[in-house]
């Protein structure tokens, strides 16, 4: 076997030393003590507390989605909330105050008030969600820190524990003032007056981690209310999600959404009956829309009470506009925790996931499969990455899509989700899953078969005519990323699947006695194989020739001495050239997918016919192979965060700069906002830097499939 030539490319590690100019260029870093954290509201150093943590993240939800300038908040305001004589006045601090748009942070000038509780303890168990009744002490304090109709100007109060959700509108009458119970808040526009909620609430784009909380809220409501099983309040959880998206399109700019609340009907029995009502009509209308996707046994069977809640929180939010990272992140970090399964489908962190597609770079006229596509990861990372591949091009990464970008995007992404992206998998509900996913991020059901990809092009499920069709083997796919099942747990015995292996991998290897090289046995062959194994065959063969190929394998598939496992990295070298070997710490799948196992990314360009034949034949010129190891992923084993740190252990901070979207007295502006935050110790986003530079100094071997030169040439 003709030997590699390595080029070993080690990322410069924290504490290398680094030129003047290099440190020169860097942002400007300070120092965090462990447990103090920097105030999204203040952009002071504060003490982190369970508490804190609540305040923080409803903070940065008001900036993103209801558009209030964090200049008009502050935390822990005093307000006046009794008198006792004419000397003594009584005050409560309220957790987040907001002020009228500019104004001055005074008593006149208070419009809404927040009171942040610490989140709950959940363990293991789903938290049940309180009704208003349930919480009307909660409640009281709230209407307190408001005032009555001698401030009428404080109209809105929030009370939160990260978990319950209470929103009151105080309504000024003749008789005094009154606290109805609301669903939201509107987006902020300067102006409150007497106008009610549903005259001016406007959809509006999610911010990543309330668009988590709110998913996160509607499974727990069905889990914990409806005596449902997680497994089935998640289904029921997805019809309505894919519901809202399916109204959203069809009904843009009319105004006649079904998906939505009006203003006291979520807590009313008949307003309840009638949100019910509309929207399994309208789900009605989705399982016609979608016949291909949903059964006629599909239906929603939660009580009104569940559906009112479930519309209230994902009524108000744009999920068709809303940054398809946003997205992305709310329904992985939902699905992952459903739906892992107990077939060695180890659900790829994301991480790992975000790195495969940055190497491969797919293009917007390549084609992509996974074939064991689980959730979905692989597929929607790609379309992310599409997105952010536009935005670099057009000189706008870093800035929020304006209207006209939302629209534009989301057509090529919808285009390239029909035409160019493809998934597999054996588990039917992981092809729902991923389905739906598509629609999420690119409002289309994208082309996912439920088949048996080991036992492609044969075999009787209803994927395989449609995929025989559309991705026959070795004609049309650019691009495949895959994370196979892994582990002799799970072995494939089939000979139906087995015998289209034999004149691969599928054989009983060992060694010649005289010579110690790895050779085939003639007269036999192994009655079962490791899935993981096989998959490297059929990933190699579904690509193109020129064809790139990202895989996740066990490391004694590269590592181990015996006869089987070298025969596959023989087959491996003579078919493919290897691009990149990128080892994984163990941290990476224990945390995702209660694994312990040590990885490695495999990145491969499938070989020309004339190419296997240079090799078989010794005329193969050597190449150079990227190879690292990443010792940090960013978390540790139990899933906290890991973060870079000083010599004297504290934490490393940045001063960071976004261009944030904001909607100031109803109007879209984007703003920089500077934010002070801890630096993540994560080796994945240096490694890919570094693979770039890489590739700019050695191009990727083999004939361009674009071009038909060789590289270099």
């Amino acid at each position: 076997m003709k030997e590699l030539t390595l080029d070993l490319d080690i990322p410069q590690q924290p504490g290398d030393e680094a030129s003047p100019a290099a440190e020169e260029a860097k942002p400007q870093v300070m120092v965090l003590e462990e447990g103090w954290i920097v105030d999204f509201i203040s952009n002071e150093k504060i003490k982190e507390t369970p508490k804190e943590k609540v305040r923080q993240r409803i903070a940065r939800g008001l900036v993103h989605e209801h558009g209030i300038d964090p200049d008009d908040m502050q935390r822990d305001f005093a307000v006046t909330v009794s008198e006792e004589g004419a000397k003594r006045k009584r005050t409560k601090k309220a957790d987040i105050a907001i002020f009228d748009f500019g104004a001055e942070h005074t008593m006149a000038n208070l419009r809404r008030v927040v009171i942040c509780k610490p989140e709950p303890k959940r363990g293991k168990n789903v938290v049940k969600l309180r009704e208003p009744e349930q919480a009307r002490k909660d409640l009281e304090e709230l209407q307190e820190l408001m005032g009555n109709e001698d401030r009428p100007q404080c109209a809105d109060g929030m009370w939160t524990d990260g978990v319950d959700f209470f929103f009151l509108k105080k309504v000024i009458s003749d008789f005094g003032a009154d606290f109805d119970d609301r669903s939201d808040w509107e987006v902020a526009d300067g102006t409150l007056g007497s106008r009610t909620v549903a005259s001016h609430q406007r959809l509006r784009q999610a911010d990543p981690d309330m668009l988590k909380t709110a998913f996160r809220r509607c499974h727990n409501y069905i889990h914990g209310n409806e005596g449902m099983p997680k497994d089935a309040a998640f289904w029921q959880f997805l019809y309505l999600l894919f519901a809202k998206m399916y109204d959203e399109r069809v009904t843009r700019g009319t105004g006649r959404g079904r998906f939505r609340t009006g203003l006291r009907e979520m807590f009313d029995p008949d307003g309840r009956a009638a949100i019910s009502a509309r929207v399994k009509e309208l789900f009605e209308d989705v399982r016609h829309e979608y016949g291909d996707v949903f059964k006629p046994t599909d239906q929603i069977t939660l009580s009104d009470r569940a559906l009112a809640f479930i519309v209230s929180e994902l009524a108000p939010y744009d999920l068709t506009g809303t940054d398809v990272d946003a997205k992305g992140l709310a329904y992985q970090e939902l699905v992952g925790t459903n739906l892992r399964g107990d077939r060695g489908q180890y659900f790829t962190p994301r991480g790992a996931v975000n790195l495969m597609v940055e190497i491969l770079d797919p293009q917007e006229d390549e084609t992509v499969l996974d074939p064991t596509c689980g959730t979905g990861g692989f597929l929607q990372a790609t379309l992310k990455h599409l997105h952010r591949s536009w935005k670099a091009d057009a000189g706008t990464l870093g800035f929020p899509d304006t209207d006209e970008e939302r629209v534009r995007y989301g057509d090529k992404l919808k285009a390239f989700a029909d035409e160019h992206l493809f998934g597999a998998d054996f588990d039917p509900f992981l092809v729902r899953a991923t389905t739906m996913a598509i629609m999420t991020l690119a409002q289309t059901t994208g082309n996912v078969f439920h088949m048996d990809s080991l036992g492609f092009p044969r075999g009787h499920l209803s994927g395989v005519e449609p995929a025989n069709k559309q991705i026959p083997l070795g004609e049309v796919v650019d691009v495949l990323l895959t994370n196979p099942p892994f582990g002799a747990d799970i072995p494939v015995s089939d000979e139906s699947v087995l015998g289209s292996f034999r004149d691969g991998i599928a054989k009983s290897w060992g060694r010649n006695r005289e010579t110690g090289e790895v050779e085939a046995s003639v007269t036999t062959g192994p009655t079962s194989m490791a899935p993981e194994q096989l998959f490297i065959q059929r990933a190699i063969e579904w690509v193109k020739p020129g064809g790139r190929i990202g895989i996740v394998l066990p490391n004694g598939v590269l590592s181990n001495p015996g006869p089987t496992d070298e025969a596959i990295r023989r087959y491996i070298l003579e078919h493919c050239w290897v691009l990149a070997s990128i080892e994984l710490p163990v941290e990476t799948f224990i945390v995702d997918a209660n694994v312990n196992i040590l990885t490695t990314l495999l990145f491969l360009k499938r070989k020309t016919d004339q190419e296997v034949r240079n090799h078989r034949m010794g005329t193969e010129n050597s190449y150079p192979v990227f190879m690292a190891v990443a010792e940090k992923v960013g978390f540790d084993r139990r899933g906290n965060e890991l973060y870079k740190r000083h010599p004297n252990g504290a934490r490393v901070l940045e001063t960071k700069t976004e261009n944030e979207r904001l909607r100031i007295r109803g109007k879209e502006v984007t703003r920089p906002l500077t934010r002070v935050q801890p630096v993540i110790d994560n080796d994945l986003p240096v490694i890919a830097e570094k693979y770039r530079e890489f590739r700019a100094k050695y191009p990727i071997p083999g004939v361009d499939p674009r071009t038909g030169a060789e590289a270099g040439a």
